[in-house]
Protein backbone atom coordinates (compact mmCIF):
# COMPACT_ATOMS: atom_id res chain seq x y z
CA UNK A 1 0.00 0.00 0.00
CA UNK A 2 1.40 4.00 -0.54
CA UNK A 3 1.00 6.45 2.17
CA UNK A 4 -1.31 5.36 5.36
CA UNK A 5 -5.16 7.70 4.97
CA UNK A 6 -5.09 8.76 8.63
CA UNK A 7 -8.83 9.84 8.29
CA UNK A 8 -9.86 6.10 6.34
CA UNK A 9 -7.73 4.05 8.88
CA UNK A 10 -8.62 2.06 12.00
CA UNK A 11 -6.01 3.53 13.64
CA UNK A 12 -7.40 7.08 13.24
CA UNK A 13 -10.78 5.93 14.13
CA UNK A 14 -9.80 4.68 17.74
CA UNK A 15 -8.31 8.12 18.40
CA UNK A 16 -11.24 10.10 19.67
CA UNK A 17 -12.28 11.68 22.09
CA UNK A 18 -9.17 11.13 24.36
CA UNK A 19 -7.01 12.16 21.43
CA UNK A 20 -7.29 15.65 22.37
CA UNK A 21 -4.98 14.96 24.29
CA UNK A 22 -2.67 14.79 21.51
CA UNK A 23 -3.60 18.50 20.94
CA UNK A 24 -3.08 19.43 24.29
CA UNK A 25 0.31 18.03 24.95
CA UNK A 26 1.83 18.74 21.77
CA UNK A 27 0.50 22.61 21.86
CA UNK A 28 1.92 23.55 25.19
CA UNK A 29 5.03 21.69 24.14
CA UNK A 30 5.43 24.42 21.63
CA UNK A 31 4.30 27.07 24.30
CA UNK A 32 7.30 26.00 26.60
CA UNK A 33 9.38 25.97 23.14
CA UNK A 34 8.15 29.41 22.63
CA UNK A 35 9.08 30.54 25.85
CA UNK A 36 12.29 28.96 26.11
CA UNK A 37 13.45 31.32 22.53
CA UNK A 38 13.53 28.16 20.09
CA UNK A 39 10.55 29.51 17.65
CA UNK A 40 11.71 27.34 14.75
CA UNK A 41 10.63 24.46 16.86
CA UNK A 42 7.68 25.86 18.70
CA UNK A 43 6.22 26.82 15.01
CA UNK A 44 6.48 23.24 13.64
CA UNK A 45 4.60 22.35 16.83
CA UNK A 46 1.67 25.04 16.13
CA UNK A 47 1.49 24.15 12.63
CA UNK A 48 0.78 19.98 13.72
CA UNK A 49 -1.23 21.17 16.63
CA UNK A 50 -3.30 23.35 14.57
CA UNK A 51 -3.47 20.23 12.11
CA UNK A 52 -4.82 18.07 14.38
CA UNK A 53 -7.33 20.35 16.47
CA UNK A 54 -8.83 20.76 12.98
CA UNK A 55 -8.97 16.95 12.11
CA UNK A 56 -10.90 16.18 15.44
CA UNK A 57 -13.09 19.21 15.15
CA UNK A 58 -14.55 17.87 11.89
CA UNK A 59 -14.80 14.76 13.49
CA UNK A 60 -16.48 16.31 16.36
CA UNK A 61 -18.98 18.33 13.75
CA UNK A 62 -19.83 14.63 11.97
CA UNK A 63 -20.02 12.63 14.59
CA UNK A 64 -22.86 15.41 15.35
CA UNK A 65 -24.66 15.57 12.65
CA UNK A 66 -24.15 11.61 11.55
CA UNK A 67 -24.41 9.93 14.81
CA UNK A 68 -26.10 12.03 17.56
CA UNK A 69 -26.55 9.00 19.85
CA UNK A 70 -22.77 8.13 19.30
CA UNK A 71 -22.11 12.17 20.19
CA UNK A 72 -24.29 11.90 23.31
CA UNK A 73 -22.73 8.96 24.75
CA UNK A 74 -19.28 9.90 24.52
CA UNK A 75 -19.90 13.32 25.79
CA UNK A 76 -20.92 11.92 29.40
CA UNK A 77 -17.35 10.64 29.17
CA UNK A 78 -14.89 13.10 31.01
CA UNK A 79 -12.23 12.40 28.08
CA UNK A 80 -15.23 14.90 25.93
CA UNK A 81 -13.78 17.88 27.67
CA UNK A 82 -10.25 17.63 26.01
CA UNK A 83 -12.17 19.36 23.43
CA UNK A 84 -12.31 22.54 25.67
CA UNK A 85 -8.95 21.97 27.22
CA UNK A 86 -7.34 21.82 23.64
CA UNK A 87 -8.93 24.39 22.10
CA UNK A 88 -7.58 26.74 25.07
CA UNK A 89 -4.17 25.33 25.02
CA UNK A 90 -4.20 25.73 20.94
CA UNK A 91 -5.71 29.54 22.21
CA UNK A 92 -3.14 30.40 24.64
CA UNK A 93 -0.38 29.26 21.40
CA UNK A 94 -2.19 31.52 19.18
CA UNK A 95 -2.26 34.17 21.32
CA UNK A 96 1.59 34.14 22.38
CA UNK A 97 2.37 34.23 18.31
CA UNK A 98 0.29 37.58 17.70
CA UNK A 99 -3.17 36.39 16.52
CA UNK A 100 -5.38 37.53 19.32
CA UNK A 101 -8.49 37.71 17.26
CA UNK A 102 -8.43 33.76 16.98
CA UNK A 103 -7.18 33.13 19.80
CA UNK A 104 -10.23 35.39 21.44
CA UNK A 105 -12.66 33.23 18.58
CA UNK A 106 -11.49 29.55 20.01
CA UNK A 107 -12.03 31.38 23.72
CA UNK A 108 -15.65 32.07 23.24
CA UNK A 109 -16.09 28.27 21.40
CA UNK A 110 -14.64 26.85 24.43
CA UNK A 111 -16.28 29.24 26.30
CA UNK A 112 -19.49 28.09 24.61
CA UNK A 113 -19.00 24.01 24.97
CA UNK A 114 -17.80 24.19 28.59
CA UNK A 115 -20.86 24.37 30.76
CA UNK A 116 -22.61 21.76 28.44
CA UNK A 117 -19.99 19.12 28.54
CA UNK A 118 -18.77 19.75 32.27
CA UNK A 119 -22.80 19.23 33.38
CA UNK A 120 -23.00 16.10 31.10
CA UNK A 121 -19.76 14.53 32.90
CA UNK A 122 -20.84 15.70 36.35
CA UNK A 123 -24.34 14.00 36.54
CA UNK A 124 -22.51 11.04 35.14
CA UNK A 125 -19.42 11.03 37.53
CA UNK A 126 -19.04 7.83 40.10
CA UNK A 127 -16.61 6.24 42.64
CA UNK A 128 -13.86 5.73 42.23
CA UNK A 129 -12.76 7.37 39.07
CA UNK A 130 -9.79 6.81 36.48
CA UNK A 131 -7.17 10.02 36.11
CA UNK A 132 -9.73 11.56 33.52
CA UNK A 133 -11.93 12.79 36.42
CA UNK A 134 -9.70 15.73 36.50
CA UNK A 135 -10.50 16.91 32.98
CA UNK A 136 -13.08 18.77 34.78
CA UNK A 137 -10.75 20.98 36.26
CA UNK A 138 -8.38 21.08 33.14
CA UNK A 139 -10.96 22.26 31.12
CA UNK A 140 -12.00 24.93 33.48
CA UNK A 141 -8.13 25.69 34.22
CA UNK A 142 -7.77 26.25 30.51
CA UNK A 143 -10.27 28.39 29.87
CA UNK A 144 -8.61 30.99 32.63
CA UNK A 145 -5.15 30.30 31.12
CA UNK A 146 -6.49 31.73 27.70
CA UNK A 147 -8.22 34.16 28.98
CA UNK A 148 -5.55 35.61 30.97
CA UNK A 149 -3.57 35.20 28.16
CA UNK A 150 -5.71 37.58 26.26
CA UNK A 151 -6.13 40.21 29.28
CA UNK A 152 -1.29 40.24 29.37
CA UNK A 153 -2.09 40.73 25.10
CA UNK A 154 -4.30 43.68 26.08
CA UNK A 155 -7.81 42.12 25.09
CA UNK A 156 -9.85 43.65 27.97
CA UNK A 157 -9.78 43.63 32.06
CA UNK A 158 -13.15 42.12 32.66
CA UNK A 159 -11.37 38.29 31.15
CA UNK A 160 -9.21 38.87 34.12
CA UNK A 161 -11.69 38.37 36.46
CA UNK A 162 -13.35 35.93 34.24
CA UNK A 163 -9.90 33.99 34.63
CA UNK A 164 -10.14 34.75 38.23
CA UNK A 165 -13.80 33.15 38.93
CA UNK A 166 -12.31 30.16 36.96
CA UNK A 167 -9.24 29.73 39.03
CA UNK A 168 -11.09 29.59 42.12
CA UNK A 169 -13.71 26.93 40.47
CA UNK A 170 -11.14 24.83 38.60
CA UNK A 171 -9.27 24.37 41.76
CA UNK A 172 -12.58 23.66 43.83
CA UNK A 173 -13.11 20.95 41.06
CA UNK A 174 -9.85 19.47 41.85
CA UNK A 175 -10.75 18.54 45.15
CA UNK A 176 -14.53 17.27 43.78
CA UNK A 177 -12.27 15.04 41.14
CA UNK A 178 -9.61 14.13 43.97
CA UNK A 179 -12.39 12.86 46.49
CA UNK A 180 -13.31 10.53 43.29
CA UNK A 181 -9.76 9.08 42.65
CA UNK A 182 -9.16 5.97 42.40
CA UNK A 183 -5.20 5.98 44.25
CA UNK A 184 -4.99 2.57 42.86
CA UNK A 185 -4.02 4.44 39.41
CA UNK A 186 -1.02 5.60 40.14
CA UNK A 187 0.35 2.23 39.96
CA UNK A 188 -2.33 0.80 37.59
CA UNK A 189 -2.64 3.62 35.02
CA UNK A 190 -2.49 3.46 31.46
CA UNK A 191 -0.88 7.46 31.22
CA UNK A 192 -4.03 8.92 31.85
CA UNK A 193 -3.24 8.98 35.57
CA UNK A 194 -0.83 11.89 35.19
CA UNK A 195 -3.67 14.14 34.50
CA UNK A 196 -3.70 14.56 38.29
CA UNK A 197 -0.54 16.07 38.39
CA UNK A 198 -1.50 18.08 34.85
CA UNK A 199 -4.38 19.52 36.49
CA UNK A 200 -2.81 20.99 39.18
CA UNK A 201 0.10 22.01 36.74
CA UNK A 202 -2.26 24.13 34.77
CA UNK A 203 -4.05 25.75 37.44
CA UNK A 204 -0.43 26.62 38.74
CA UNK A 205 -0.43 28.20 34.64
CA UNK A 206 -3.67 29.73 35.04
CA UNK A 207 -2.58 31.01 38.52
CA UNK A 208 0.79 32.87 37.02
CA UNK A 209 -1.15 34.37 34.58
CA UNK A 210 -3.01 36.37 36.98
CA UNK A 211 0.03 36.96 38.99
CA UNK A 212 1.35 38.68 35.80
CA UNK A 213 -1.51 41.16 35.41
CA UNK A 214 -1.88 44.07 37.27
CA UNK A 215 -5.35 44.33 37.91
CA UNK A 216 -5.03 43.16 41.32
CA UNK A 217 -4.43 45.23 45.02
CA UNK A 218 -1.09 44.05 46.50
CA UNK A 219 -3.01 42.07 49.39
CA UNK A 220 -4.73 40.17 46.11
CA UNK A 221 -1.71 40.00 44.09
CA UNK A 222 0.19 38.22 47.11
CA UNK A 223 -2.39 35.63 47.67
CA UNK A 224 -2.34 34.52 44.04
CA UNK A 225 1.22 34.54 44.28
CA UNK A 226 1.54 32.56 47.22
CA UNK A 227 -1.32 30.38 45.85
CA UNK A 228 0.32 29.97 42.55
CA UNK A 229 3.69 28.61 44.06
CA UNK A 230 1.76 25.96 46.46
CA UNK A 231 -0.09 24.38 43.10
CA UNK A 232 3.27 24.25 41.71
CA UNK A 233 4.68 22.44 44.71
CA UNK A 234 1.98 20.33 45.23
CA UNK A 235 2.44 19.48 41.00
CA UNK A 236 6.37 18.93 41.56
CA UNK A 237 5.11 16.37 44.62
CA UNK A 238 2.79 14.70 42.03
CA UNK A 239 5.07 14.41 39.04
CA UNK A 240 7.49 13.01 41.72
CA UNK A 241 5.33 10.08 42.89
CA UNK A 242 3.98 9.56 39.35
CA UNK A 243 7.83 9.00 38.17
CA UNK A 244 8.86 6.88 40.52
CA UNK A 245 5.50 4.53 39.84
CA UNK A 246 6.64 4.32 36.14
CA UNK A 247 10.38 3.16 37.29
CA UNK A 248 8.63 0.77 39.77
CA UNK A 249 6.43 -0.55 37.50
CA UNK A 250 7.15 0.24 33.58
CA UNK A 251 4.07 0.33 31.34
CA UNK A 252 6.09 0.45 27.59
CA UNK A 253 3.20 -0.36 25.55
CA UNK A 254 2.06 2.01 23.43
CA UNK A 255 -2.03 3.45 24.77
CA UNK A 256 -3.60 6.82 23.37
CA UNK A 257 -3.46 7.83 27.08
CA UNK A 258 -0.04 8.09 27.06
CA UNK A 259 -0.83 11.27 25.38
CA UNK A 260 -2.19 11.98 28.95
CA UNK A 261 1.01 11.70 30.04
CA UNK A 262 3.08 14.29 27.38
CA UNK A 263 0.42 16.95 28.04
CA UNK A 264 1.34 16.94 32.42
CA UNK A 265 4.95 16.75 31.88
CA UNK A 266 4.89 19.83 28.99
CA UNK A 267 2.00 21.81 31.46
CA UNK A 268 4.65 21.12 34.45
CA UNK A 269 7.64 22.58 32.61
CA UNK A 270 5.42 25.53 31.50
CA UNK A 271 4.14 26.32 34.61
CA UNK A 272 7.44 26.18 35.93
CA UNK A 273 8.49 28.78 33.20
CA UNK A 274 5.74 30.72 33.71
CA UNK A 275 5.72 30.93 37.73
CA UNK A 276 9.38 31.75 37.31
CA UNK A 277 8.86 35.15 35.40
CA UNK A 278 5.78 35.78 36.79
CA UNK A 279 6.49 35.12 40.50
CA UNK A 280 10.12 36.08 40.29
CA UNK A 281 11.82 33.28 41.29
CA UNK A 282 14.74 33.27 38.79
CA UNK A 283 16.17 29.63 40.25
CA UNK A 284 12.92 28.22 38.64
CA UNK A 285 14.12 29.36 34.92
CA UNK A 286 16.41 25.87 35.22
CA UNK A 287 13.90 23.56 36.51
CA UNK A 288 11.51 24.07 33.71
CA UNK A 289 14.12 24.10 31.27
CA UNK A 290 14.86 20.97 32.25
CA UNK A 291 11.50 19.80 32.25
CA UNK A 292 10.84 20.97 28.86
CA UNK A 293 13.22 18.57 27.24
CA UNK A 294 11.91 16.07 29.23
CA UNK A 295 8.47 16.40 28.05
CA UNK A 296 9.71 16.55 24.22
CA UNK A 297 11.35 13.21 24.81
CA UNK A 298 7.95 12.04 25.83
CA UNK A 299 6.40 13.49 23.05
CA UNK A 300 9.13 12.22 19.83
CA UNK A 301 8.75 8.72 22.12
CA UNK A 302 4.62 8.85 21.82
CA UNK A 303 4.43 9.92 18.88
CA UNK A 304 6.84 7.21 16.93
CA UNK A 305 4.91 4.85 19.17
CA UNK A 306 1.74 6.19 17.40
CA UNK A 307 3.11 5.80 13.98
CA UNK A 308 4.31 2.50 14.64
CA UNK A 309 0.66 1.30 15.94
CA UNK A 310 -0.73 2.81 12.80
CA UNK A 311 1.99 0.88 10.59
CA UNK A 312 0.83 -2.43 12.04
CA UNK A 313 -2.84 -1.89 12.05
CA UNK A 314 -2.42 -1.15 8.44
CA UNK A 315 -0.30 -3.67 8.01
CA UNK A 316 -1.29 -6.86 10.05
Amino acid sequence: MGIMNPLSSRWWAGLPPAAGAVVMATGIISVGLELLGHHALSLAALVLTAAVWLLLAADFAVRLVRDRSGWTALSRTPASLTAVAATCVLGTRLSLFGRQHVAAVLLALAAVAWPVLLYTVMRHWHRPMPGPAFLVCVATQGLAVLAGTLVLAGRGDWLGRAALVLFCLGLLLYLEALARFDPRQVWLGAGDQWIAAGALAISALAGSRLVASTLWSSTVHTVLRDATLVLLTLDLGAYAVLLAAELLRPRPRYDVRRWSTVFPLGMTAVAVLSTASAAHVARLHTVGEVLLWVAVAAWLLTAGALLATGVRQEHP
